[in-house]
């Protein structure tokens, strides 16, 4: 599928171990996205690792905090993926998510009318469902619209080879509508922003 407007989604997953399930998850979605006509970047796991503790007051941005909010400030559309650890989010995904207070006074405020797609992998299917309604209503204060499907991966089985592919068709499956849900939202909201002007 193809469309004139390339839209930005903007993934942000992974642990501080390098090709962590959630970090093949995101990759995985946002390759999805780029066969459906859209532009992707990637905030991976050892960059999450780096980035200090958010302290509200701190004006100081090091290059990994800049990039991280430049990233969120441009893009079309979000999918964030992110471990279940004792029933909720990891730290540094939650770390990197407090750092978008820096939209907070921005014109279009935090990521405001942007699709936000959520991916959660945990080993069981407790901390995934916990997890994912714990995401999708930091995507509602951060004023995102979460998408309809929220992809749920039981990671106590693989779900990817060593080249970080699926190796399970009902999990490709549900990062595709993950990722075709942000692109397709994203398309919507410029056409009709376009048909306003």
């Amino acid at each position: 599928m193809t469309n004139a407007f390339s839209p930005l989604i903007l993934g942000i997953g992974g642990t501080a171990r390098p090709n962590s399930t959630s970090e093949r998850a995101v990759r995985a979605a946002l390759a999805m996205a780029e066969t459906m006509g859209a532009r992707t970047q990637l905030i991976d796991g050892p960059l999450l690792a780096r980035l200090p503790l958010y302290a509200p007051g701190r004006i100081e941005r090091n290059e990994d905090e800049q990039t991280l909010v430049a990233a969120a400030r441009a893009c079309d559309g979000i999918i964030v993926a992110t471990p279940g650890y004792h029933g909720s989010l990891s730290g540094p995904i939650k770390n990197a998510l407090d750092m978008l207070e820096d939209l907070a006074r921005d014109e279009r405020t935090y990521i405001d009318g942007r699709a936000f797609g959520t991916i959660v992998t945990a080993f069981g299917w407790v901390a995934c469902g916990t997890t994912l309604v714990t995401l999708r209503s930091i995507a509602h204060a951060l004023r995102a619209w979460p998408t309809p499907y929220g992809a749920a991966l039981n990671a106590s089985t693989p779900l990817f080879d060593e080249e970080g592919f699926c190796i399970d068709a009902r999990i490709e499956g549900q990062l595709h509508i993950v990722a075709e849900q942000v692109v397709q939202f994203a398309r919507w909201r410029h056409a009709g922003l376009a048909a306003a002007d």
